[in-house]
């Protein structure tokens, strides 16, 4: 019987193609209209597809046009636009005689095909996610090799009914593995067209106008999906002692006064630390689980405080030892769910402190749903936010700087504090003095000095504007030495994400891998290597010495920040965990010095977000989050990505384990390959 429907399936789908056809699709940033994707099948075959879409003044603008063989897989591929950051790309692929070719702007190889292939373009229309789903229903076991590497396998995920104006619909959920490190989704309707794209959940989406309303159904049901693939992966993956747990001979690292103290032990019963102390001093009770540290380096658990979680991050963050965070904007129904699965320990992830969005309606607004252009609007959406267990307001560009002192005296009067990008047209000064605590990202320290000549912060200005003249803003000129003892004196908060600004700022526009993930990309799985970057800039004629020199300065702002007392944060904004990693190393690399470091990723976040009660010090009565390190990070910063076993309220979790279920070749494998 399965065979016969899939038999029926495959004719449909192929009756599809060959018959001209033209489909629009409307593009949503957290339900809002962003763009559209017009999709255009040829009677030969052939299909011509165009996206675009515009969010905070970037946004892809793409041309593509392929040719599928009987099977459904593309032998002629061609593309061209401009990607997230308007960079201009082109990319093409073809199969002449038996051997695959491709082309775009990072990559270029060829290969003979011994079996069929399905080629992945860099750059890609969203719509090639439904090509690969049709091809992988007519392949054997629904099973195909990618180029330029890995290999795609596709699953059922179950069918939804849902009304549209000619009448109810089904639709078919497929989750596809091998692109990423958990299953993406496709949605097909009855005819096998591609109906739907949602990621992260429900922040893009790409859908017929038909299925618009029932949006929220298909987030629903797709997430249902992806929540019980974690289920399963959490009780595979996490490992809760039966009894006390004793670790023994740790070198123990205190961020509060510094030090690393070696044989020392832990006793944790539950979720909490009951005793730390030297280890003759600390007899093992009758039925406690021991863990001989055999002299690594424990330390309490890590921190990011700039997160947007998706559907791999939680567990990618506890692989890397990061067992707590903020994350500072998302959808407002779904990731609550994700931390309550968090909390629950039914999905692995960290502990996770919410910080809500707002900004203000217009071409420039940030995906969210509270878009506010009145004092009672404003409150209003502070208000929700406080009521729903939100600790934190962050606002963003487009925000009517007349409103900042409104959310901000609001956010205070709830017990919230209050971040965020600084809104167009006011300074970060200005922003500060009108009642925020926090300043995200070092590009607006970079955009203060360049106030008031920049004023129009939402366009690609923001970007293009620090990198020609951060340069020009050493620490030791005046203006720099003023605003950084201004912030000193406002008790103000910097979550810099250096990691960002030097994928930004100092990456290969040519390479997808920025430069503090160079080491760790290898490990990753072949598809999710080719779109790790954020998009380097591109270096305009003239401007070579300029930009070169704009993020060592940042580097050198951020030591004199750290010099003067300003309190920084840690946070990445990009690839959850091993990011964190790299923002650690900038750190140290500024001249930060390395326990000092550490400390700003432990104690530091815990006491600036009011949680310093139960996080950061391993100490008796505070909650068993720690991690061990298979090396010394006070000696080489570099050794924080040796994370070798972590504990999330006293229950361990292996990253090798949770690495190799999300397709990360392990560090100690990697290791062993390489030599």
């Amino acid at each position: 019987m399965r065979s016969t429907v899939a038999l029926l399936l495959s004719l449909a789908i192929s009756n599809v193609i060959a018959a001209p056809a033209k489909r629009e699709q409307i593009m949503l940033l957290q339900g809002k209209p962003a763009g559209q994707q017009i999709v255009e099948t040829a009677g030969d075959g052939s299909t011509r597809v165009e996206y675009q879409y515009s969010d905070r003044g970037r946004g892809d603008h793409l041309k593509t046009e392929w040719t599928l063989d009987a099977a459904g897989i593309p032998v002629e591929y061609r593309g061209s636009g401009h990607n997230y950051l308007k960079v201009p790309v082109e990319e093409s692929f073809s199969v002449r005689d038996g051997t695959a070719r491709w082309k775009n702007d990072s990559e270029q190889g060829e290969r003979t095909l011994s079996a069929p292939a399905f080629f992945l373009p860099l750059n890609a229309t969203p719509e090639i996610q439904g090509v690969l789903v049709r091809a992988l229903l007519k392949a054997p076991e629904r099973k195909l090799a990618l180029l330029p590497a890995g290999e795609a396998r596709l699953d059922s995920a179950g069918t939804l009914e849902v009304p549209t104006a000619k009448g109810p619909a089904t639709l078919s959920l497929y989750r596809v593995s091998g692109l990423d490190y958990t299953p993406g989704s496709v949605w097909l309707d009855a005819e096998g067209n591609t109906a739907a794209l949602i990621m992260a959940s429900g922040w893009v989406s790409i859908l017929s106008p038909e299925y618009k309303d029932s949006l929220a159904k298909l987030i629903e049901f797709q997430e249902r999906a992806g929540a019980e693939w974690s289920l399963k992966l959490a009780r595979e993956l996490t490992h809760t002692p039966k009894g006390p747990l004793l670790i023994r001979n740790a070198r123990l690292y205190d961020p509060r006064d510094l030090s690393v103290t070696p044989n020392t032990s832990v006793l944790v019963e539950g979720e909490r630390i009951v005793r730390v102390a030297a280890d003759a001093a600390l007899k093992a009770p009758a039925n406690a689980e021991i863990l001989d540290a055999g002299g690594r380096f424990l330390m309490p658990g890590l921190w990011d405080v700039h997160k947007h979680y998706g559907d791999s991050d939680g567990a990618m963050d506890i692989a890397n030892g990061v067992t707590s965070s903020r994350d500072v904007a998302n959808n407002t129904d779904a990731f609550l769910d994700k931390v309550k699965r968090f909390d629950a320990g039914t999905e692995i992830g960290p502990r996770v402190l919410a910080a809500g969005f707002i900004d203000g309606p217009g071409p420039y607004a940030g995906p969210t749903k509270m878009l506010v252009d009145t004092p009672e609007e404003a409150i209003k959406a502070v208000d929700w936010y406080a009521d729903h267990g939100y600790m934190q307001i962050k606002s963003y560009s487009s925000l009517k700087p007349e409103l900042v002192p409104v959310i901000a005296d609001r956010a205070h009067a709830r017990g919230l504090r209050y971040s965020g990008h600084v809104p167009a047209f006011m300074s970060a000064r200005q922003f500060i003095e009108a009642g925020a605590d926090e300043l995200q990202h070092i590009l607006f320290v970079e955009l203060n000095f360049l106030y008031p000549r920049v004023q129009e912060t939402r366009t690609m200005a923001r970007l293009t504007e620090p990198a020609a003249h951060a340069a020009e803003f050493p620490p030791e000129r005046a203006e720099v030495r003023d605003f950084i003892a201004f912030l000193k004196r406002t008790h103000t908060v910097l979550d810099p994400t250096m990691g960002i600004a030097e994928d930004l700022f100092a990456g290969d526009p040519q390479s997808k891998i920025p430069p503090g993930l160079k080491t760790v990309a290898p490990r990753l799985p072949p598809q999710a290597q080719r779109n790790l970057s954020w998009g380097s800039l591109k270096v305009p004629k003239g401007e070579e010495h300029a930009y070169a020199q704009s993020f060592p300065t940042m580097l050198r702002v951020l030591k004199a920040l750290h010099d003067a007392g300003v309190t920084i944060l840690p946070g990445t904004d990009a690839l959850a965990g091993y990011m964190l990693h790299s923002e650690l190393i900038l750190y140290a690399r500024a001249g930060i010095p390395n326990a000092e470091v550490l400390r700003l990723a432990t104690l530091t976040p815990a006491q600036v977000l009011g949680v310093d009660k139960d996080r950061g010090v391993i100490a008796p009565g505070k909650l068993a989050d720690l991690v061990l390190i298979d090396g010394d990070p006070i000696q080489d910063m570099n050794d924080i990505r040796k994370v070798d076993t972590v504990f999330k309220g006293g229950k361990r979790y292996d990253p090798a384990q949770i690495e190799r279920a999300l397709g990360i070749v392990p560090r100690k494998a990697a290791a062993v390959a390489t030599n």
